[in-house]
This record gives structure tokens, sequence and C-alpha cells, in this order.
């Protein structure tokens, strides 16, 4: 099978200047609304290659209007290599604002905008608020257009024209959930807008659930008209879109709908976890049975610069003799302390540092990177001398998602990084929200079950071994929870731990801590710690009532004609 990628329809980028007067008007238009670069004589300029309504609802132009809209799943929006401020994997939006990273880098000077997103000293003119929001707003263009397109076209094949109009909901109610969870209060443009005027949206004519309503509409759409498998494992399939749905149930507080959804997907027996937790991340097993949706990533493939690949992560190398010494997402000491189990196999919660006889769960040296155990497949150990500014972001660094620097899969000149797709669902994840959907209502067995299938896959994964390969690289200990929750707090507890443990460092603990309503109370925890650990959070200061979200970029607010309304307390 072929994998969907930018580079499968040439130059898709360049549509926007091979469409009619009017098409490429609406675009600049959109792009000045949406924050990208423009001037004021923008509208003046002539169109470049202009041909003719007929010719754009060309099937071939049509594709390419379509993988144009696959072509920003990765963050990746011009020819810039900061990538890294709208990245896929959110990890300055999901992971760095928890529990679960530094910042990292050469201090607290470097990407200073992301330490201040790190002490929620976030502003409306930070460069990652900004560029996040463009990018998923690019997405959302592309994917209105090519549906409008094929709507308007009869040269695509009635079931084919079905399932890329599919495809495109999911798309846009995939980027339109994004800004969702990290605006909160967006505009809402569709494919039926095609004058300019059409793209000045308030962000406020609809209200949280009649948002929650729209990008629900879209799943479902595309559940009702997407095949159960597609040829390219790039694009999403029937039960994609039902797992998304069951996100998003989730996030509504929906369980009962949520639980149903989820079971759907499991009883489809389409998707199962792999035998070995660090397979996972392994990119020769990219799109295997564990992966429900992911944004697709390679490289020496003819793209400029090498941006289809994992652009937007590409600050994560930790340095030492193999990689350039970037140094960014680092792992907190209050997360390697997740990982300590007691006799009984099961997490502890104390926040101690381990001690010299301390057990672990084993997913913690295929996640983070621990001075004295092997990294990869590199016949090296981890060393603290590889982190970079040891001193403020201490010895740890990023590990699950890195490849091997042996690895064709990894590219070892500038911007070093790699093949290694970005999971927007797995199935573990799936398992876990059917775990929570479950204990909500009422089943706390049923949860139990599904969260012990998690634990047990990582039970019976391959260990981290000692470079002679002789033993256990360190004292591992996870069993699965043999006894019953006493009651719904309990079984939350462990549901949230586990999800902690098994989705580490892929961009999804603050959207967790946000959505379950204890975000303030476990980042007060968490600071109250940390900042005698690391100095460099002593100004961190999470407030309730207004860093649950960020903030609507500024320059959204100024071009908006006073229709952009800025989130509560960032005034």
């Amino acid at each position: 099978m072929s994998r969907l990628h930018p580079d499968n329809v040439k130059n898709t980028n360049n549509l926007r200047n091979q469409h009619m007067k009017n098409i490429i008007f609406i675009f600049g238009l959109l792009s000045c609304f949406l924050g990208a670069s423009c001037s004021d004589n923008f509208l003046d300029e002539q169109p470049v290659g202009e041909i003719s309504p007929d010719q754009i609802l060309r099937l071939e132009n049509l594709e390419g209007a379509v993988i144009s809209a696959y072509s920003i799943l990765n963050g990746q929006m011009d020819d810039a290599s900061s990538a890294f401020n709208s990245p896929a994997s959110n990890w300055n939006f999901g992971d760095v604002v928890s529990d679960d990273a530094y910042k990292g880098g050469g201090g607290t000077g470097d990407q200073n905008q992301i330490h201040q997103m790190e002490l929620f000293l976030t502003n409306p003119t930070i460069r990652d608020v900004e560029r996040k929001w463009m990018a998923l707003y690019e997405g959302v263009k592309r994917a209105n257009l090519a549906m409008r397109l094929i709507g308007e076209s009869n040269n695509m094949e009635p079931r084919l024209a079905s399932n890329r109009l599919a495809e495109m909901r999911f798309l846009r109610g995939h980027f339109y959930f994004e800004l969702k969870k990290i605006y909160n209060r967006i505009p809402y443009v569709d494919e039926s807008a095609q004058t300019a005027e059409d793209y000045y949206v308030s962000n406020t004519s609809l209200s949280n659930d009649e948002l929650w309503d729209k990008i629900e509409a879209d799943f479902n759409q595309a559940f009702g008209a997407l095949p159960e498998t597609q040829t390219d494992p790039g694009r999403p399939t029937k039960w994609a879109a039902k797992a998304y749905l069951a996100k998003v149930y989730l996030y509504r507080e929906n369980w009962a709908a949520a639980e149903a959804a989820a079971d759907e997907v499991i009883a489809s027996n389409t998707y199962q976890l792999m035998a070995n937790f660090n397979d996972v991340f392994l990119p020769e097993n990219d799109n295997g049975s564990e992966i429900i949706f992911a944004v697709q990533h390679s490289i020496n493939d003819g793209s400029p610069s090498n941006y289809n690949g994992s652009i937007g992560d590409r600050l994560m190398p930790p340095g030492g003799p193999f990689y350039p010494q970037y140094g960014f997402l680092r792992p907190t000491q209050n997360l390697i302390n997740a990982y300590k189990t007691n006799e009984l196999g099961l997490p502890v919660a104390d926040n101690i540092n381990p001690g010299q006889d301390q057990q672990f769960d084993p997913r913690i040296d295929h996640t983070v990177a621990r001075p004295g155990v092997p990294y990869l497949d590199l016949g090296i150990n981890y060393e603290a001398s590889w982190a970079r500014d040891l001193s403020t972001y201490g010895p740890f660094s990023p590990k699950k998602r890195m490849v091997s620097a042996k690895s064709t899969h990894y590219l070892q000149i500038w911007p070093y990084i790699n093949s290694l797709n970005y999971y927007v669902i797995r199935y573990a994840d799936l398992l876990l929200w059917k775990a929570e959907a479950a204990i909500k209502n009422g089943k706390l067995e049923e949860g139990r079950t599904y969260i012990n299938l998690v634990r047990e896959r990582a039970q019976n994964s391959r260990k981290v071994m000692n470079l002679a390969g002789t033993s256990e690289a360190d004292r591992y200990l996870i069993n699965e929870y043999n006894q019953p929750f006493a009651n719904e707090v309990q079984a939350l507890e462990a549901l949230r731990t586990e999800r902690r443990l098994e989705m580490a460092h892929e961009g999804h603990r603050f959207f967790d801590l946000v959505r379950w309503g204890v975000a303030a109370n476990v980042l007060r925890d968490y600071f109250e710690v940390e900042k005698e650990r690391r100095p460099h959070l002593s100004g961190a200061n999470f407030i309730p009532g207004k860093n649950e979200y960020f903030p609507i970029p500024q320059n959204q607010i100024d071009l908006g004609r006073g229709l952009i309304t800025q989130n509560p307390n960032y005034e």
C-alpha cells in the first residue's frame, strides 16, 4: 500500500495560483484574515496561471485540492522551518504546559515564548499561539475549498466523490477539534463561503454546544460515507471517524455516546494492540494494527528541505554523539516519579524522587531517556552530559518519538528530522476512552478490564536491556489492577494515571487535565514542588478561568472588524 503524503500530487501548494480569479481573491483575503503575511495592496495583484472554471474542476485538480488539505496536517504551512511553533504533536501546547515536560533548549531565552507558555504567562502575540491558529485555519480553508470544488464538478465518479467529500469532512472536523480544544471560542466557516465577506465571522456567534455540534456533524457524516478500509493508509476510514466521535463525546461528557462509539470501534475488530509497547513507535511499523489515524511523515522524498518529515518536532534531538543538541521537550522529575511502582507493581503517587532500589513501570525507559540506560539501539548508554543546559532542565531527555540515528528513517543532515508518523489516535487511546466512559457510566469493573488491557500489554512487552543484553536495564515491575475499584473516585484515579503513563509526550496531557476539570489543582501541586527542583519555574502560575485555553491571537482581533473577541482574562 502506498503512503499518502503531500508529494503524491506535485505542486499542490500552487493550486491557489491555478484557480480562477474569484477563488484566488478569496484565498488571498482568507490568508490575510487568518494572520498570514499580506500587504495592503494584495487585492490588486493579478492571478498567476489563470485557468477556466472547467479546467479547475478536472479530476486531477480536484485530487490536487484534496491532497493540499492533507498536506497541512503536519503543521507546515509555508516555506519556513518553524513548524515547531505549530506542530501536529502539540508538544508545546499539550506537554510543556503540563506536568510532563519542561521546554528545554538552551535556557529560558531559547524560544522564550514557549518558556512564557510554560509559566502560563502566555499572551495573544506569542508566535506559537499565532502560528498554530494559522496552520489549523489553513487546513480548514483547504478542506472547505476541496469540498466546494468537488460539489461543483461532474468529473469525479460518484463513489469516489462521496469518499473524498467524507475525507474532507473528517479533516475539517479534526482541524476544528484542535482549534476548539486550544482556543475554545473560534470562528466557524464552512464550504458554503464563496465571497470575501463570508470569511468575516464572529468567534462568539455560535455557543459552545453549537460549535461541538458542528464538529460532531462532520465526523458523523464522515462515518456514514467513508469505507471501512482505504488503499492509502493516510486516509481516514469509517472506524477512524467513529473513534474521533468517541473523543468528541468524551470532551462533551456525553458518556453513554462515548462508550457506545468506542464499543463500535472495538467490535469492528479492525485494530489491536501491538505485542510490544516500543514497537508502536518504530517508523517501520507506521500505520500498523494499533494506529487509527496518523499524520503521515516522510523524508528523502524530493520535497524541499524534507518538510514532509516530522518538521514540527525538529527541536527534539537530545544531543550526545549521534544527534544535534537541540534538547527541547525535557521530561520533568514529576513524570519520572509517576513511573514508580510498589511491591504489587501498581503506580506510586507520592512524587518522591526514586531511591536506589526503586521499581519502575517498564514504559519509563521506552518513553524517556535516563542516565545509565541504553538509548534505543545505538549501543550506548544515555548520559546526563547529553542534556543541553543540564543545570536548568535536569538530566532527562525525550525518547518515545525519537528514531535511531542508525535508521534510514532518520535524517542525519539539517533539519535532523525523521519519518515517524504522529499518531492522532491509536488503539490504546481508544481503550482508555472506553474505560473512562464505562467508569462514568457506573461500570467500574468494565473500566478496570480496559485499563488492564493496556497494562497487560506493558507487562508483556520487551523490556529495555543493559548494553550486554544480559539483564533488564533497571528493576521493572508492573501488574494489572487485580482488586475491584472501591468507588468511582478510585477508578478515575487509576484511569487518569494510566493515560499519563501510556500517552506521555504524545501531546495530550494538558488537554486531559483541562477536560477532567483538574488542571488548576494538579498544576498548583506540581509547581509547588517543581519550583524547588527547577528554579526556572519560579514565576509559574496557572490562573483558573483563564489558562484552560490559550488566547485568541491579537492579529486575528486586529483584522477581524470587531467580530473577534478575546478569551476571558486575556484582555
